[in-house]
């Protein structure tokens, strides 16, 4: 795919007459260039291309991870390295019935009041609204900052497998500054931290009987999704565990097979969406078609306000030659059923917050059966792990050749600190350029800051954002006012830190 050219974007592009135009030209080149986790390259070398064609040094790993360095300017040369932090990837969510290609088609961006969109797609406002502004700092002649590390990771929304792996040991800064909030009525001050693991299932493969005829596409539609953070206390349904029950419910009934199962956008999304072929005998036709109609009428009462779209159906489809045994079939199915999904435990300390919870995010198919992948978010690293002791006991029991494994990185939470220096510096900031006091947060999300904390280790850490909605879902849009508001805040922030 050729280079995208940041002046060719920003001439013809729907976003080149908002404000601050020095930042809404490079979100409006991120949204050209396809970087959905894991397809990172193309993004990464666009940076790096862009950073050296400034003068900047500029380095990338080999799982695409981005490090620019930019001397200090504006009287703070001499000032202690700040660290800047952004992720590259993307949740990669299209609405029902939209047929796009993450890999190759660039986003296509609609402009509506206050908001920006993606048509039919998750939009990448984040992380892009944040990549967004330190690209703008790094290429700045007349704003005054100290030396700057950006850091720029892929695979974020995937495990933090990026972060994981990149090394900390270029890093001499001790401060950061990370520009993956979601708001700007607050300043972020601490977060939870996360760990994602897979289940592998075997499928048992084998010819399906030949007396069952009849194929259909068992499909769960309609749901909200949502981030496996911010709304998973929404108590909104999970795909995957409407397929799960409704297999159950029809293989409680009838000799049936399934194939290809699939689900969920990503294991930080709430699923919204999952499917799999079954196989029947043309008999129990009528039948199934009956337990799926009172399902679906089941369903529409029990998430009336959280789901009220969902919809579970059956579709055509072509009749396989092989499927999962029936017994590797229900236990794929009662794994999805039985690891726990949403709210564990509510944090105490702070009130109203989630303390602990689990995403049940992907189910895939694989050549060997079929993989789930999950992320388990905790403010407390003992309480994290112990969930997930219980979930790997669980998946002990299903025995038949599962395996769980922990996948990516175990990411620690960053613990709030009173005392911190950025804090202070963009709490007096934020009353300068917005003119009222911000809300300080501790978050239930988990971010890559307990990473840098415990790695580097950067001792004070704070998260700048924007108001974004509908992360991870085909609905996301981000405020360009709120943008507007937030890029004079951060000039001022790292022009006061010498």
């Amino acid at each position: 795919m050729p280079t995208v050219d940041i002046m060719e974007a920003t001439n013809s592009g729907v976003l080149k007459d908002l404000e601050p135009r020095e930042v809404f030209r490079f979100f409006e080149v991120l949204t050209s260039i396809p970087r959905g986790s894991g397809n990172e390259e193309q993004v990464a070398n666009w940076v790096v291309d862009f950073a050296r064609s400034c003068g900047l040094e500029a380095t990338k790993d080999d799982l695409h991870c981005v490090l620019v360095r930019k001397p200090g300017q504006g009287g703070l040369e001499n000032a202690a390295p700040l660290i800047l932090h952004g992720h590259l990837d993307m949740v990669c969510e299209k609405a029902e019935g939209v047929e796009f290609d993450f890999v190759k088609q660039p986003l296509s961006l609609l402009v509506d009041g206050e908001y920006i969109s993606a048509a039919g797609t998750s939009l990448g406002a984040d992380n892009g609204i944040g990549v967004s502004y330190i690209l703008a700092l790094l290429e700045s002649k007349d704003i005054p900052h100290p030396p700057l590390e950006a850091v720029l990771t892929a695979m974020e929304e995937k495990g933090k497998v990026g972060a994981g792996q990149f090394n900390v040991g270029q890093l001499v800064g001790r401060r950061m500054i990370d520009f993956n909030w979601i708001t700007d009525e607050e300043i972020l001050a601490g977060c939870s931290g996360d760990v994602t693991f897979t289940v592998d299932v075997p499928g048992e493969f084998e010819p399906v009987p030949v007396d069952l005829t009849s194929a259909r596409s068992l499909e769960v539609r309609g749901l909200n999704g949502g981030h496996c953070e911010f709304d998973i206390q929404l108590e909104r349904a999970n795909a995957l565990q409407v397929l799960a029950r409704a297999v159950h419910k029809l293989a409680g009934a009838h000799e049936l097979r399934i194939s290809n199962p699939f689900g969920g956008a990503q294991n930080s999304a709430i699923p919204a969406d999952a499917s799999a072929v079954i196989v029947f005998g043309d008999a129990d036709t009528d039948s199934i078609e009956a337990l799926i109609a009172q399902l679906d009428g089941e369903l529409k009462r029990e998430y009336e306000l959280s789901d009220p779209a969902i919809r579970v159906e059956l579709k055509s489809a072509i009749r396989p030659d092989s499927a999962f045994s029936r017994g590797a079939g229900l236990r794929l199915m009662s794994i999805l059923r039985l690891i726990p999904h949403g709210v564990i435990s509510w944090n105490l300390h702070v009130p109203g917050r989630v303390e602990t919870s689990n995403n049940l995010g992907t189910v895939r198919p694989t050549p060997e059966g079929a993989r789930v992948m999950s992320t388990v978010t905790s403010a407390l690293t003992s309480r994290k792990h112990e969930l997930v002791e219980r979930i790997q006991a669980l998946v002990a029991l299903a025995a038949g050749g599962v395996v769980f494994e922990l996948y990516g990185l175990d990411a620690a939470e960053f613990p709030y600190r009173p005392d911190s220096e950025l804090l202070a510096a963009a709490s007096e900031a934020y009353r300068d350029v917005l003119g009222k006091e911000p809300n300080i947060e501790v978050s239930q999300c988990s971010l890559e800051l307990g990473m840098f904390s415990k790695r580097v280790p950067v001792a004070d850490i704070i998260s700048i954002g924007t108001e974004l909605q509908a992360l991870h879902s085909s609905a996301e849009r981000v405020n360009h006012k709120s943008v507007e508001r937030v890029w004079p805040l951060i000039k001022s922030v790292v022009s006061r830190l010498g």
